[in-house]
C-alpha cells in the first residue's frame, strides 16, 4: 500500500472514531478513561500535536471541537454527567505512579 492510499485510510478511520464518539454521548469520559486509557480530551489533545508536527497551530479549543462536534463547554453542559465515586476510585488506581 503507498503512503497516500494509507493516510487516506487513517484519516477516515479517525473520522469514523470522532464521529463514533460523537454518536454515543452517553459514553462518558471517565468511562473511556477507566476503560481504554484515553478519552475525547486526549484525542483532541493528540490531534493538537499532529498539527503542531505538519507546522499547524490549532487552539485547544479548536481541536476539541473538531473531536467533540460543539463546543467543549456545551458538549460538557449537555452530556457530562458527575463522576461516581467508583469510577474517581478506578480512576486513581489506575494512575500511573
Amino acid at each position: 500500500m503507498d503512503q497516500k492510499t494509507q493516510t487516506e485510510i487513517e484519516a477516515a478511520v479517525f473520522r469514523r472514531l470522532v464521529k463514533h464518539f460523537q454518536d454515543n454521548t452517553d459514553v462518558q469520559n471517565i468511562d473511556l478513561m477507566n476503560l481504554a486509557g484515553f478519552c475525547r480530551n486526549c484525542l483532541s489533545k493528540w490531534y493538537r500535536a499532529a498539527a503542531e508536527e505538519q507546522g499547524v497551530e490549532v487552539e485547544d479549543a479548536a481541536a476539541r471541537e473538531i473531536v467533540y462536534g460543539m463546543p467543549y463547554a456545551e458538549w460538557k453542559e449537555k452530556y457530562q454527567k458527575p463522576a461516581t465515586e467508583d469510577q474517581l476510585q478506578t480512576f486513581e488506581n489506575k494512575k500511573p505512579s
